[in-house]
């Protein structure tokens, strides 16, 4: 209990800043379906690389930040590390099993990114390019399907 002697507030879901982080999440995966389309690769050139990194980066950020507030705030619970949240999404039925497995390895992809940048492989991050758009949109799809489930508060 904290110092004051009262307990700590319970978190409470916020579909309107969930719904905000998907605008986000829409706006990440068109501008990586632009990189995508580059010809003959985006991750070629130098300038594209950090493009594409970055950009994947952003989507795994606001795909974990989302999944978080929605474990946390609706269902109480908090995840071990990246890989728990995602499963903790599906076990919790926001996402299914084939989103979990298609999503699978984002949080170490995404630490890969952020901490183990000297690593990075241009041949991964092109795979992730291909498929992270449409990952990211059934992730949105799935979100969105299992907010309009949730009683307004």
């Amino acid at each position: 209990m904290p110092a004051n002697g009262c307990a700590p507030a319970a978190m409470v879901l916020r579909p309107d800043a969930v719904q905000a982080r998907l605008l986000k999440l829409e706006e990440i995966v068109s501008r990586l379906e632009d990189l995508g389309r580059a010809a003959p690769s985006p991750t070629a050139d130098f300038r594209d690389q950090w493009v594409a990194e970055r950009g994947l980066q952003l989507g795994a950020e606001t795909v974990l930040d989302i999944g978080n507030h929605i474990l946390s705030a609706h269902f109480g619970i908090s995840a071990h590390d990246h890989e728990d949240l995602i499963a903790q999404l599906a076990g919790a039925g926001v996402i299914d099993g084939a989103l979990r497995q298609r999503l699978k390895g984002l949080g170490g992809f995404r630490n890969l990114l952020v901490h183990d940048y000297l690593r990075v492989d241009p041949q991964r991050v092109r795979q992730h390019l291909v498929r992270a758009p449409r990952d990211f949109s059934d992730f949105i799809g799935a979100v969105r399907t299992w907010l309009a489930t949730v009683p307004a508060t």
